[in-house]
């Protein structure tokens, strides 16, 4: 076979069916760019490691691309182009320390709610094993619960999630960790339910009031009218993930009555919300809703890493 070097150099642009990995991702930089995908550089060579099956860090190492993995890169550049997410184009979206299962009818996990499963993290790493019990409302694929178990040892998760959809991607990431989470003594079970109604008497939850030291949640929270900018999340993830009612509060009002009826004297909240619903909102912000409820005191908004209020934590009174 002809090599695909010229004269003993770096390889040329195509030759016998080849083509310079360095070519090809420059290309592709450049249509990603024009089509306002926010991070070009980043995807590009993510799908090329993916379509080599190596990891980024060694994706120079490949150069340079044969011509089959050029045409299967090409056709994930081609729908990345039109804005299908990379996470559904990979299969998978990392979160902390885990790599979940995504695809169409689940909420792609994003980067400020790692912050958000830090702060449950944290009050669960600072109780005794026995008492480490946690509840994720409005779970999705699972991402908040998952993290909390394989980072947390011997506690006991329970991930709520109303869609049924959404559910089953929650359940498949559960198994993909019950060995590891297993051995650290924790456990995570999925329960299918509406998270404002899950704890009431009778309900899948009921057994677990008055129980749990922490409930944590990632709701819908953009306002019904709002438009939502990016095509990623606007045509792929699911409405019922992303909208709250008429000013985005009716899920997390309901969920929030949720938490105080499974929390037990003492235990935390934590609410991821968007960049208007923090203090600056009063009483229209999450903050403001757990300040004038007597169920909570030590209400704090807390900052996402852009220093954009992000999640709200509180603790339940006696």
């Amino acid at each position: 076979m002809t090599s695909p070097t010229s004269g003993g150099g770096r390889p040329d642009r195509v030759v016998e069916g080849w083509q310079s990995l360095r070519d090809v991702l420059a290309d592709a930089q450049r249509r990603l760019m024009a089509a306002g995908v926010p991070s070009p550089e980043v995807d590009a060579s993510l799908m090329a490691a993916h379509v080599l099956g190596v990891p980024r860090g060694r994706l120079y190492l490949q150069d340079p691309m044969p011509n089959d993995q050029r045409m299967a890169f090409e056709r994930l550049l081609s729908r990345r182009v039109a804005r299908v997410p990379l996470q559904h184009l990979l299969g998978s979206a990392p979160f902390r320390t885990i790599e979940l299962s995504v695809g169409p009818g689940v909420f792609v996990p994003r980067p400020e709610t790692e912050l958000v499963a830090g702060a449950a993290i944290d009050a669960l790493r600072a109780l005794p094993a026995a008492d480490r019990i946690a509840v994720d409302l409005c779970t999705g694929s699972g991402a908040i619960a998952i993290a909390l178990a394989a980072e947390v040892g011997g506690v006991s998760v329970t991930a709520v999630e109303v869609d049924p959809a959404a559910a089953r991607w929650a359940r498949t990431n559960a198994e993909r960790y019950a060995e590891e989470v297993s051995v650290s003594g924790g456990s995570v079970r999925v329960i299918e339910a509406d998270a404002t109604r899950c704890a009431a008497p009778g309900g899948p939850l009921a057994e677990l009031v008055g129980t749990a030291a922490v409930v944590v949640m990632n709701p819908p929270y953009v306002p019904d009218g709002a438009v939502v900018r990016d095509p990623e999340v606007r045509e792929h993830d699911p409405a019922r993930a992303l909208y709250g009612g008429p000013d985005g509060l009716r899920v997390i009002r309901g969920a929030i009555d949720t938490a105080a009826v499974l929390l037990r004297a003492g235990g935390q909240v934590v609410i991821e919300h968007s960049d208007e619903q923090g203090d600056k909102a009063g009483e229209l912000g999450v903050p403001g809703l757990l300040r004038v409820d007597s169920r909570w005191r030590d209400v704090v908004d807390h900052l996402d890493l852009a220093r954009r209020p992000r999640f709200t934590t509180a603790t339940r009174t006696a």
